[in-house]
């Protein structure tokens, strides 16, 4: 840019001679617009359809717009700001030197970028700050629409909504303010420099007054955005992280507190002393002002409050920071839903008596021994059917009623779709997009029961789908492991080309079949086709007869992704579980909404713990310091809708974010009564509520301040690298009338102590209900067991340790470790019975090679230092707490033929013809075992239910000779309630007699 005005002093240059532009050049700019023209065009189209398809347009419309408004705003502000003090710097510049100087020589060195200069510059920083300022799109619109908290700091009184919503977009306005600023001060100091505006005398410089009055304006903007960031860092001051505790402390509040109040009053009259230049012309000025606040910055910003904490607190620091910590303990335990904590000192007893356990039946006979973390195997090899079919390697914990009005805890699994099952050969787009398209069925066992053999023992499994769980729709359209995308749909009458199950008695070998929901956007018309393919990049698209009028693309298939899509303001569970629901598979996910910002309370890693980071204030996944479960969402399996219910509708950011979009986020009424039963305790939520329970379940200042009190959750004794992981479990609580579905985790020692001794123990109320739109009051309630410190009682560790070092066992185990076979200890459960705390871990064996299904084999029991080795739980049980205290305690024990001795005999004769019908009988169940275990692994469910209805008869035979023997002799035996038919037809006894035992040894 030039500023002369003098043209005639200007040498004369020859005109340019104009060059011709290459054809080929100009054909490839126009061809590469149109590309990237429709590259963009597909991309933003078939976004659109798809948020119309799935009924969230107004999330798209409302965070694009939003995104859009603030760009443009921000972008035009910035090059507005830009260009004003270029073409000021150019309208103020001084007269053309005479003579050929050499600042003469750069000015028409540059003059012909000037015009350049003037366009590019302001463009390219409006760009920039555009989109820096677009990206807080969420932080601004939750300003615009902010709900109140209803609680007020305690500081400065302020609703902690100021702190949530407004402090953030007052620091980004300030930060924008300053940036730009900052940016304008230099390029228009470099203009000046450049063209004479500035020039050096020494050790001073002079300019221009034209100069000095646009430097001097920046400069006290500048001044004045730095007042604003020393005010609003007060503020900052209640969210800051202290090496005790988080928050202001007593030299913050008393001390950097009022330093940040002078230091904002100091670069206010700097701003006002930078203005004087405009008069005086003396830049001596507000450099001692600039001076004096840095040297006041130090002294009272720094030295100061380190005097006063070094002097003043440090030596009295428990007493004068008492107010304090109790400060940040009553916000953490608010911002992380403790406040409302159950806490009971439980003095666990050791000695195991007899009769212990009579009271806790109801809790014992739902012990979970099938662990979701080892089983996926045993599924895998008994449920896969087809190569091309998996199971998650980490399966899910419900509770489902399948018979009896009573809930029992379930291990379920989804069977979905995996094309790395399928060779090489076959894998091709029309296969891999058209024919598998969806996986199909779930399966489901029982929580605390398994066969004879150590399987789960399913009551829902096969294809076609049967079992207990009736009729639903099996097609899973919408999983974790699925293609990308698939083509589904065509039109009626059409030779169905989807694969849908295999089935024998096809004469294809397999059943197909057309999809007939609505569960992505069309691609029948070519349009459509033309957008999916430059999008996918897939030319099979535009050509595949396979793509019909009728057709419909699938994409965004995984459940947590889709959720995330349509409820960008949520952070997403890790976890998402699929139940049975109204004839229909759902996925369920929870949904969170949190700050980072939230006065006194602690903060958190949410990277470790969130799925998905979502764009709140806890993006970026540093830190979170409150946190609720907001929102329930399902995802159909079969049709992809997705449907979100408040489930917090008391939660200021979600009321927020439904100011936001109202018409994304059902009511809780909403939820229908199938659904509420399946719901459940987010197991993220809790992991982080167990985290801070090892700190803030001290309420006592002088006590948090001490720490000797403070807990650890104790590291997975399964598997040293990580910590145990909560675990979903149907118990009663102390206190509690009857047994809930809850989630549960303990506590040992904090500190540097080796000794893993349990301190504490806490579980959490998971049972819904199951009455629709409202959810049980119970729900939520977290109960905690402070154990006596004058006691010690094993942690997970050494409960670990003294089942690896009992003689017996390992004697047992070793053997089996010996040949070709491993030996995997499962999930170390805990639970209070007793009157003290219960141990149970199930011991599972499979092969080293080949075909590798965990097989539950023996089941570890403990009880203070006692403990118990056995085949089944009840057995365990009894060599813990003594012969018989296991009768009336579990539901006959972990397998299909029971476990408890039917009675005994005391002498005298046999009668021989009663043994021969008992050989028969056992023989007879013998072979219905084996012939149901056959059945189950062929997925043949029709021969499993016969096999076990010939196993119930011969059971049935099994007793009366046996009762006919024992009458012989003249013995008594143990009344045995006769075997039922459970719904999936296999037979569930209570307790079983001495018979079944001897099938099991078989």
């Amino acid at each position: 840019m030039t500023f002369d005005d003098d043209r005639s002093a200007r040498p004369v240059r020859p005109a340019p001679v104009p060059r011709r532009r290459s054809p080929m050049a100009i054909t490839a700019v126009v061809l590469g617009a149109v590309v990237l023209a429709a590259i963009a065009t597909a991309n933003i189209w078939t976004e659109v359809v798809w948020y119309q398809q799935l009924g969230f347009t107004e999330v798209w419309r409302t965070q694009w717009l939003a995104r859009l408004v603030l760009f443009g705003g921000a972008a035009t502000l910035a090059g507005v700001v830009v260009w004003l003090n270029l073409w000021v710097a150019k309208r103020v510049r001084p007269a053309r030197i005479g003579g050929r100087s050499q600042l003469n020589q750069i000015r028409d060195q540059i003059a012909p970028l000037e015009r350049l200069a003037m366009i590019v510059l302001p463009l390219v920083v409006g760009l920039v700050v555009g989109l820096a300022v677009s990206s807080q799109w969420e932080i601004v619109v939750a300003w615009l629409n902010h709900e109140p908290f209803g609680v007020a700091d305690p500081q400065f009184g302020l609703d902690a909504s100021f702190y949530v919503f407004t402090l953030p977009v007052l620091r980004l306005a300030v930060t924008l303010i300053l940036a730009l600023a900052v940016l304008s001060t230099i390029m228009s100091a470099f203009v000046h420099l450049l063209y004479g505006g500035i020039a050096g005398t020494g050790r001073s410089f002079v300019a221009s007054r034209g100069a000095r009055i646009q430097l001097a304006v920046l400069g006290a903007i500048v001044m004045l955005a730095i007042a604003a960031n020393y005010w609003l860092d007060r503020f900052g001051l209640l969210t800051n992280a202290k090496e005790r505790f988080y928050g202001a402390s007593y030299t913050d509040i008393n001390a950097i507190l009022p330093s940040r109040s002078i230091l904002a009053g100091i670069a206010v009259v700097v701003a006002l002393v930078f203005l004087v230049v405009i008069w005086r012309g003396d830049w001596r000025i507000p450099a001692v002002g600039i001076g004096l606040m840095v040297l006041s910055a130090i002294a009272i910003g720094s030295i100061y409050p380190s005097i006063v904490q070094r002097f003043q607190v440090s030596p009295n620091e428990q007493e004068f920071e008492a107010p304090f910590i109790q400060r940040n303990i009553d916000a953490t335990r608010f911002a992380y839903g403790l406040d409302g904590i159950e806490t009971t000192p439980y003095r666990a007893t050791t000695e195991a008596e007899a009769d212990a356990l009579r009271t806790d039946a109801d809790t014992t006979a739902q012990i979970r021994l099938l662990d979701p973390n080892v089983v996926s195997p045993a599924f895998q090899q008994l449920q896969q059917n087809k190569q091309y079919y998996n199971f998650a390697p980490t399966l899910n914990v419900d509770r489902y009623d399948i018979g009896g009005g009573e809930l029992q805890d379930t291990v379920i699994a989804v069977r979905e779709l995996n094309l790395d099952g399928l060779s090489d050969d076959n894998r091709n787009w029309v296969n891999d997009h058209t024919v598998f398209t969806h996986g199909f069925g779930v399966v489901a066992a029982y929580g605390n029961r398994t066969t004879a053999d150590g399987q789960p023992r399913f009551f829902e499994g096969g294809i076609p789908s049967s079992g207990a769980l009736g009729d639903y729709e099996p097609r899973i359209y919408f999983g974790t492991t699925l293609p990308a995308y698939s083509i589904v749909g065509a039109p009626e009458g059409t030779a169905p080309w989807e694969l849908d199950f295999p089935d024998d008695n096809s004469p294809t070998g397999q059943v197909n079949t057309t999809y007939t929901g609505d569960g992505g956007p069309s691609i029948g018309d070519l349009f459509a086709k033309l957008m999916y393919a430059i999008r996918l990049g897939e030319e099979q698209l535009l050509f595949s007869d396979r793509v019909t009028p009728e057709s419909q693309i699938l994409y965004y298939r995984d459940p947590i992704e889709r959720v995330s899509r349509v409820a960008p303001y949520l952070n997403l569970d890790a976890t998402t579980y699929p139940a049975v629901v109204d004839g229909r598979v759902v996925w369920v996910v929870d949904g969170y909404t949190t700050t980072d910002q939230f006065p006194y309370s602690a903060p958190i890693q949410s990277t470790t713990i969130f799925a998905q980071n979502a764009t709140t204030a806890a993006t970026g996944g540093a830190v979170l310091n409150y946190v609720r479960n907001s929102v329930k969402a399902t995802v159909d399996a079969y049709d992809g809708s997705v449907t979100l219910y408040a489930w917090d509708a008391e939660d200021p950011i979600i009321k927020t974010w439904q100011n936001v979009f109202p018409a994304s986020i059902q009511p809780m009424s909403e939820i229908s009564s199938d659904l509420m039963s399946h719901l459940r305790y987010p197991e993220d939520l809790f992991s982080i509520q167990r985290f801070q329970v090892t700190t803030y379940h001290v309420t006592d200042a002088a006590s948090f301040y001490s720490g000797q009190d403070f807990w650890r959750n104790p590291a997975d004794p399964t598997a040293d690298t990580r910590l145990q992981p909560p675990y979903y479990l149907t118990l009663q609580m102390p206190g509690q009338e009857d047994p809930s579905f809850s989630l549960t985790s303990t506590f040992i020692q904090g500190g540097n102590d080796p000794r893993n001794i349990l301190t504490g123990f806490l579980a959490v109320n998971s049972e819904t209900g199951s009455a629709a739109g409202q959810v049980d009051e119970d729900y939520g309630t977290l109960r905690l067991l402070e154990l006596p410190r004058d006691t010690t009682i094993p942690g997970p560790g050494q409960v670990q340790n003294n089942f690896n070092s009992n003689s017996d066992a390992q004697t047992t185990l070793n053997l089996l470790r010996q040949g070709e076979t491993d030996v995997i200890n499962g999930n170390l459960l805990t639970l209070p019975v007793g009157g003290g705390l219960l141990y149970v871990q199930p011991v599972y064996v499979q092969s080293k090679e080949g075909t590798r299904v965990p097989l539950l084999r023996k089941v570890f029991v403990a009880f203070g230092n006692e403990v118990g080795f056995a085949d089944t739980l009840p057995q365990a049980l009894d060599q813990v707490f003594g012969e018989g205290a296991s009768e009336g305690a579990t539901d006959g024990g972990t397998t299909d033929g029971g476990t408890t001795d039917g009675g005994t005999t005391d002498g005298g004769t046999t009668d021989p013809a009663a043994e021969e019908a008992l050989n028969d009988a056992l023989a007879r169940a013998n072979q219905a075992l084996q012939d149901g275990q056959e059945a189950l692994a062929a997925g043949d469910f029709t021969a499993y239910g016969e096999a076990q209805d010939r196993l119930a008869a011969a059971i049935a035979d099994a007793i009366a000779a046996e009762a006919q023997m024992s009458g012989a002799s003249g013995s008594t035996v143990t009344p045995t309630p006769e075997p039922t038919a459970g719904a999936d037809g296999t037979v569930e006894s209570s307790p079983a007699p001495s018979p079944t035992d001897a099938i099991s040894a078989a």
